[in-house]
């Protein structure tokens, strides 16, 4: 893992290069004619870039959009507006068969090995599936030693290939989703919450064998997660997700060491530490107040609502842009999306209490016709 990357790195070594992504979901309403009342504003103005043979965490808390934007790169969910190039193509603007056989190069781990394979096919057929979509098994005897190769690559046995889903646990039914995933010679794999089903134990092989793969096959990785031990294990760089945007990104051992976004020092003070002397005498940050509606997302700072170091001046008007910190020891590929970063890392602003907010849809501003713009607050919800 590296401990320290150049903010700017050349062109060549980028593989992707997210610009402005941004995700709306249409809320409609309506009987007889769906007429769309608001939006759900998943993914909200996002720029980021992976290099070739790194791995870029992403995290957050549930709802801020991270499994979004992983969709949003593979254009599995089309981009609202903003650019996704990849390996110089923008992801964003391709359609039919020059999309399909783009997506060889670009592969997905999801989260739950069981749903995300077909009960009713073999390991062999699942694993055949995408070779076949895209021309590689016109010499059947290459494609079955390569199946073989496969299975051998992520720890499982030959004889697994005539084999179904159900007949594995949950971390093997992983296992043959990332040798699905590799069976098209990808060059970017987005994880999405790849250990999250698993018992710890599972985990930590799961996370060692992409981590083997990586080094084998010279592969790229998004990873998406939710927990940040597995985030510091795995990544070389990482993005932090609020409401739909990036609030901080940093090599990962430069994050874990300095947190300076208010979110991020949140969560990072959430990890429990294993020395009972540390972790008695640590700052504990408790945010108040639950993540607020995607539909309806606050002005300014999205975070201003839960931050114990807001000044509403500023915070709550103008929404701040991901830049450079000027902090001694901090690296310039250090980036935060905070006003005050400067000020709450040197003390010059205290940390006060924060009372919850109790946000009621039906406030807000309504149309011509004096239907309220904000529904519901999830896409569940909508039915």
């Amino acid at each position: 893992m590296t401990t320290s990357v150049s903010a700017q790195p050349r062109p060549a070594d980028v593989l992707v290069d997210v610009q402005g992504v941004k995700v709306h979901f249409p809320i409609k309403r309506g009987v007889i004619f769906d007429k769309t009342i608001g939006y759900v504003y998943a993914v909200d103005g996002v720029d980021l870039q992976i290099r070739r043979g790194e791995t870029y965490g992403l995290v957050g808390e549930s709802g801020c959009g991270k499994s979004t934007l992983g969709r949003a790169i593979l254009n599995l969910e089309p981009p609202t507006d903003g650019k996704v190039v990849f390996d110089g193509v923008d992801i964003a603007s391709l359609k039919g068969e020059a999309l399909r056989r783009k997506r060889r190069e670009i592969q997905m781990v999801f989260q739950d090995p069981m749903s995300s394979l077909d009960p009713r096919q073999s390991v062999e057929s699942l694993l055949l599936e995408g070779m076949k979509a895209h021309g590689l098994t016109s010499d059947s005897a290459a494609a079955g030693k390569r199946l073989r190769d496969l299975l051998k690559a992520v720890g499982l046995p030959a004889t697994s290939l005539s084999k179904y889903p159900h007949e594995f646990s949950g971390g093997q039914r992983q296992r043959i989703g990332i040798a699905r995933a590799l069976s098209v010679d990808p060059a970017l794999i987005v994880a999405d919450e790849p250990v999250s089903a698993l018992d710890v134990s599972v985990q930590a092989q799961v996370i060692n064998l992409l981590e083997d793969l990586q080094e084998e096959f010279g592969l790229t990785y998004l990873v998406v997660a939710h927990d940040l031990a597995v985030v510091r294990h795995i990544s070389d760089r990482v993005g932090v997700m609020y409401l739909g945007s990036i609030v901080e990104e940093a090599a990962a051992d430069d994050l874990y060491a300095v947190p300076l976004h208010p979110y991020t020092r949140a969560l990072m003070s959430a990890v429990p530490v294993p020395d009972p002397v540390v972790e008695d005498g640590r700052e504990r940050i408790l945010l108040t107040g639950d993540l607020p509606s995607p539909a309806n997302p606050p002005s300014g700072c999205r975070f201003h609502t839960r931050c114990p170091w807001r000044q509403p001046a500023r915070c709550d008007t103008e929404r701040p842009q991901l830049r450079v910190v000027d902090i001694e020891s901090v690296p310039r590929s250090h980036r935060v999306a905070c006003h005050y970063a400067e000020d709450i890392a040197s003390g010059a602003l205290t940390a006060h209490r924060v009372e919850a907010e109790v946000v009621d849809p039906t406030l807000a501003d309504t149309g011509t016709d004096g239907g309220s713009l904000i529904g519901p607050a999830t896409l569940t919800e909508l039915g």
